[in-house]
């Protein structure tokens, strides 16, 4: 068993980031705006999603965000995951 090291805190960020561009790259193959996207799963402004997708001010997408974004994607929520690799 290997425990998680505080010097792989920038690990999570990473994650965090390749999530968000994973959402961006599935919005804009489907022709979708960030707006458009955002009423979608329940928010009136696209700050969410705008701010998520470039992980700006520590924002990130939460699995509910991610299941709602499946849904409406019309994608298996393993999709936001891919080219995730796991620290060294």
């Amino acid at each position: 068993m290997r425990y998680f090291e505080e010097e792989n805190n920038g690990f999570t960020q990473e994650i965090y980031k390749q999530i968000g561009m994973n959402v961006k790259r599935l919005r804009e193959e489907k022709n979708i705006t960030q707006l458009e996207l955002s009423h979608a799963i329940g928010h009136k402004s696209v700050s969410v999603v705008s701010c998520a997708e470039i992980c700006h001010k520590n924002y990130h997408f939460n699995i509910e965000h991610l299941s709602k974004i499946a849904y409406v994607l019309e994608v298996d929520i393993c999709e936001f995951f891919k080219d995730i690799q796991p620290p060294k």
